[in-house]
């Protein structure tokens, strides 16, 4: 009775067939015209004819957002609000594109800041259009900030535990994958989940609900020439130090109009003012942060319980888990690469990247929750499917878990992966590991890029271009493929390889091999986890 498209895990899905099952009656092998007739009688009255599938004819992530509204206008704000996200349907806001925008529009989801994707112009896009919404008489009960009371749990396995109500667990060891010498410090993470019930599936991501680090609170705080033990009330109405609100609830990294406009009236000096308004017109540049901004308005008299009233939530960081429960137990394994980079004089720091890899030690506690995969990616379903996975940089995590889960489950289907870095030297992360998955022959192919390793830059992209005579015949046989990483390039240039690859090897032209790989992922073959 649930489709396999339905947005459940296969326990999810089993559980509501049972229960309909015996809400009805039905058996197992009923005629599709008994399964409606009976959930009408069951339910009270007839089951309706389907309605034709609704077309989203901007849900591309591929298009830019001023055409993905262009082809919005004139819907319902609700479809606008679609329009708005990234459309990738990565589950990182705790829903999908199309179910987190009805979320909103229904008053349910006052955060408007979930969709990380989509990141400022998705944030900015939506307030534009509840502002409009909101003109025209159909006000929704949503503001530009707030708590996220609309992503309940949706694990279905240990549902008291969520972005709302997270689990404390304990650190048990955040150790490099780099070799010395490398540009990147990245991080294997593994967090005891013992004692919590939560169980994931490979596929699924850990939520980590970050702290910001207490050095650029602290600098905040004296910007703002604020008190930091001044009580405050956070969105969830819990009451605590300024400077500890600033570490645990808010977002330092984005600063919001509301937090641009306030401090333009604070201030007298016209230079400030006017850069300051220019960021309200064109945008605040990339990487500026609030600590940026009240640089820009020295001097600015302001409350700490006026600046936090502007600041967006911290919102918890998804990380796709690099291990199967059938391996590791109790535990969940992350692949972290830890952000830190310099600008204008001052290192700026990712904010859980760099928590996870050096503000807690191992035996000290982390908040996290299961944010399960509404999208089908997972291992195939038939043992005997081959996988073809591209995996470069911490892309690779799932695809940990995938073969884990694959050896220990002894599945007989061919796999294939590909992963890229910088060098080979410095960034083959889990390089023992994948070749003891070849000498076993659980890893059938392995093809690396490294694109630093020699004049001309080669990328995971490459490597399937070079392969794509068997690249052809594994999809010919059936292989399921995979693709986990940056949305913004990698995952477009892995699709256009994709797509060379089905034009060159079958004979198609560029519009035959489009509609091939639309295909491939309407009927379930191809999964992409990108962000």
């Amino acid at each position: 009775m649930i489709p396999e498209s339905a947005p459940f895990n296969e326990e999810q899905r089993a559980w509501l067939n049972g229960f309909f099952a015996g809400l009805t009656g039905i058996k197992a092998d009923a005629d599709p015209a008994v399964v409606s007739q009976a959930l009408g009688a069951n339910l009270g009255g007839t089951v309706a004819e389907a309605e034709p599938e609704e077309d989203f004819a901007w849900h591309d992530s591929s298009l830019p957002i001023v055409d993905r509204m262009a082809l919005a206008e004139g819907k319902p704000t609700e479809r606008k609000l679609m329009a708005a996200m990234a459309q990738l349907d990565c589950g990182s806001c705790g829903y999908l594109c199309q179910t987190y925008s009805e979320a909103i529009a229904r008053g349910e989801e006052t955060n408007l800041t979930l969709c990380s994707p989509g990141g400022k112009e998705t944030k900015q896009m939506i307030k534009k259009i509840l502002a409009e919404s909101d003109s025209a008489g159909n006000g929704n009960g949503a503001s530009p900030n707030g708590s996220s009371n609309g992503a309940a749990a949706r694990n279905g396995k240990a549902a008291q535990w969520s972005r709302n109500n997270p689990f404390t667990a304990k650190l048990i060891e955040s150790r490099e994958l780099n070799v010395e010498g490398s540009a990147k410090d990245t991080r294997h993470v593994v967090i005891d989940l013992t004692g919590s019930g939560l169980k994931y599936d490979v596929g699924d991501a850990l939520g980590v609900m970050p702290e910001n680090c207490p050095d650029l609170a602290n600098r905040l705080v004296e910007a703002m020439a604020a008190d930091p033990n001044v009580t405050v009330t956070t969105p969830s109405g819990t009451t605590k130090s300024l400077l500890k609100a600033l570490c645990e609830d808010y977002c330092l990294k984005d600063p919001s109009d509301e937090l641009i406009e306030l401090l333009i009236d604070r201030i007298t000096d016209a230079s400030a003012q006017s850069t300051l308004r220019n960021m309200l017109d064109v945008g605040v540049p990339d990487g500026f942060d609030v600590l940026d901004v009240f640089e820009v308005a020295k001097g600015a008299t302001v409350s700490g319980t006026e600046v936090i009233e502007t600041l967006d939530p911290l919102n918890p960081r998804l990380y796709s888990i690099a291990s199967s429960m059938k391996r590791v137990g109790d535990q969940v394994h992350l692949t972290v690469g830890k952000v830190v980079y310099e600008r204008e004089g001052r290192l700026r720091k990712g904010v859980a990247s760099t928590m996870l890899a050096e503000r807690i030690d191992a035996g000290e506690t982390v908040r996290v929750f299961v944010q399960p995969n509404h999208a089908g990616f997972t291992v195939p379903s038939d043992p005997e499917t081959p996988m073809i996975m591209v995996g470069p940089g911490t892309g690779i995590a799932p695809f940990v878990a995938f073969l884990q889960e694959r050896a220990e489950s002894k599945a007989a289907g061919k796999n294939w992966l590909f992963f890229g870095d910088q060098h080979e030297a410095f960034d083959f992360l889990y390089r023992d590991e994948l070749e003891e998955y070849q000498a076993s022959g659980i890893l059938t192919r392995l093809d690396t890029a490294f694109s630093r390793d020699s004049d001309q830059k080669v990328y995971v992209q490459d490597r399937m271009r070079e392969n794509a005579a068997e690249l052809w015949q594994w999809l010919q046989s059936g292989a399921m493929f995979y693709v986990c990483g940056d949305a913004s390039r990698m995952a477009k240039d892995v699709d256009r390889a994709l797509q060379q690859v089905v034009a060159s090897e079958g004979g198609m032209s560029d519009e035959e091999a489009a509609a091939y790989v639309k295909d491939l992922s309407s009927s379930g073959r191809y999964h992409r986890d990108v962000y």
